[in-house]
């Protein structure tokens, strides 16, 4: 396949120094901080202007390495995956898709996905990533929420897909399906592509759900720039380098894969690395983590849990840079983790809506359990949730709206009454409680959602889980409050037990209240803990404490007491 490289323009010159100004200050917070400025684009194309250019300086250089479950490796340079997204680039031109139209992007971590949303942003498309997990009635509500015109998914996924209307136009990636177009069939197009047209900075880039931890999913508009330049951010905060290899554990179809998996890496000229598996095991990850070199490595809190329940000295060469993001890490996990591999987990902070907005940078001290501070080029300001005043020590996590920032979503697509709320008076408004110390640091508190109130004082599960999980037999833990007709809720606890525990249900909560009763303020204290053998989560893996809360609502409701713990029983 021929490969011709495209030279730098003004944009690509834009960015690049905006990039280098953040990798020369790689381990100096105030410097980046003090001197960061989001370059101004009018124009400008990830594709073409940004990932081409790189793959004309460092043809060789491996842009994505894909293990399968059967740990062989397959790499794609930079070169090839430039030259291949041409030619899917004039497919998808040559079936009708054209600027504007919006794609279903239902893939896995396989390398179409890589060619498709590279080829996309070429032809001004706007990808709208989805989970191959989703169910015919999710997909069909993203689809038509989305004014989806097309949808790309494995032909493995024909039964959901053929539920939608017969005016979607139908892409496979697999055995061919009949009244399907063949994602194959792109191997046969010219090679050769040339825009139609300059892209406008402001155009719609990517639509992304939320994982709809709390209500409905809502859908975001990125454009051209948002996350493909503003993921700048987040790449400082990975600490990813030239010619890194950059592994993070991320489902395709969120937001935090087009994070770690897509921009992020590919700005700092870096490989993308993904390990693909059919059922998570700590070790085998940690041997194919030696095998290959991995230099920096992103779970989310979930897949740390499970790392620490294995032998973390298993892996002879640790990565140098390790971080975190999805929900807050608890100390402990941390701690472990420290302990094994020399090396300390860096937290983070963002959402779908933006780039990495507070992080624990490089180089930087790591307090224990807190997010970081704010990044480069974010204003963040705490305001009191009632009264909506800055305050100094604690409040919601907003954004100064009167400063330019890049990594800010556009809006919420098609709904002007939502974007409004959420950027009201002047801030963007996160729905996230954080507390700030003395120094600068921010420490995640909760969902305003979450946030409950026991005889008066105010409750943060997250602070709640974080103890709970220092004990050995907690794998997961969840906390929402439970009515109570005298402090009006109190602490539950719904709790995941590890594995090997011998110890009856009775013992094991027993043990359990004594561990939260030693290290909890008495207006703390979890009164009731529920085994469970799962926790609610959303497809993306955050858990859904609201459907717990309501869950515990009925039950009290109902006077159901079966299968709970009370701690006034073990005293």
């Amino acid at each position: 396949m021929t490969f011709t490289p495209r030279p730098p323009t003004a944009a690509t010159a834009a960015v690049r120094e905006a990039r280098d100004f953040l990798m020369a200050h790689s381990v100096d917070y105030e410097g980046a901080v003090a001197g960061f400025r989001w370059p101004e684009l009018e124009e400008f194309n990830f594709a073409t202007e940004w990932f081409d250019v790189v793959a004309g300086e460092h043809p060789g250089r491996n842009a994505v390495t894909i293990v399968s479950a059967d740990q062989v490796a397959s790499s794609w340079t930079y070169a090839q995956l430039s030259a291949r997204s041409d030619q899917v680039a004039r497919w998808l031109r040559s079936i009708g898709l054209c600027a504007g139209d919006r794609v279903i992007v239902m893939l896995n971590n396989t390398i179409e996905l890589w060619e498709l949303l590279l080829a996309l942003l070429k032809i001004r498309a706007v990808a709208v990533p989805t989970s191959t997990l989703l169910s015919a009635a999710d997909l069909g509500f993203r689809v038509e929420r989305g004014h989806a015109k097309a949808v790309v998914a494995p032909s493995a996924l024909r039964a959901r897909v053929d539920e939608l209307p017969r005016s979607i136009l139908r892409i496979g990636v697999g055995e061919p399906v009949a009244g399907w177009l063949s994602f194959a069939e792109s191997e046969k197009a010219p090679t050769a592509y040339r825009p139609s047209a300059p892209t406008k900075a402001s155009d719609l880039s990517l639509l992304y759900f939320t994982s709809g931890t709390t209500s409905r999913p809502k859908l975001v508009r990125h454009t051209h720039v948002s996350y493909p330049v503003g993921h700048l951010s987040t790449m400082w905060w990975l600490g990813v380098r030239p010619g890194d290899v950059h592994l993070n554990i991320s489902s395709a179809g969120w937001g935090k894969h087009a994070w770690s998996n897509f921009f992020s890496p590919f700005l700092a000229q870096a490989t993308v690395f993904v390990v693909n598996y059919e059922r998570f095991d700590a070790s085998a990850l940690m041997q194919v983590m030696d095998a290959n070199d991995v230099t920096s490595f992103c779970a989310p809190p979930t897949v740390w849990r499970m790392l620490i329940q294995a032998d973390l000295t298993q892996l002879r060469k640790p990565p140098r840079e390790l971080v975190g993001a999805g929900e807050p890490l608890n100390p402990e996990v941390i701690s472990r983790v420290r302990d094994a591999w020399g090396q300390t987990i860096r937290d983070g902070f963002g959402q779908t809506e933006m780039t990495c907005s507070i992080g624990n940078s490089p180089g930087q001290l790591v307090k224990d359990g807190s997010l970081g501070r704010p990044m480069p080029g974010y204003p963040v300001v705490l305001l009191d949730p009632v009264t909506g005043e800055p305050s100094d020590d604690e409040g919601e996590i907003c954004l100064d709206l009167s400063q330019r920032i890049l990594g800010l979503m556009d809006s919420y697509d098609g709904d002007p009454g939502m974007t409004a709320e959420a950027c009201r008076n002047g801030y963007y408004h996160t729905g996230d409680i954080a507390s700030r110390d003395a120094d600068g640091y921010l420490t995640y508190v909760g969902r305003s959602d979450d946030v409950f109130k026991a005889s008066d004082y105010k409750i943060s599960p997250f602070e709640l889980e974080s103890i709970l999980l220092e004990h050995p037999f907690v794998t997961e833990v969840a906390i929402v409050p439970s009515p109570d007709p005298v402090r009006l809720a109190v602490p539950k606890a719904f709790v995941m037990l590890a594995h090997d525990i011998a110890a009856n249900p009775q013992d094991a909560a027993k043990a359990i209240f004594e561990h939260a009763r030693d290290r909890l303020s008495a207006y703390q204290r979890v009164r009731i803990i529920e085994f469970v053998g799962e926790l609610p989560k959303t497809i993306s893996g955050k858990i859904r404490r609201v459907e717990l809360r309501e869950r515990e609502a009925a039950r009290v409701a109902e006077v159901d007491g079966d299968g709970q713990f009370h701690d006034k029983d073990f005293r």
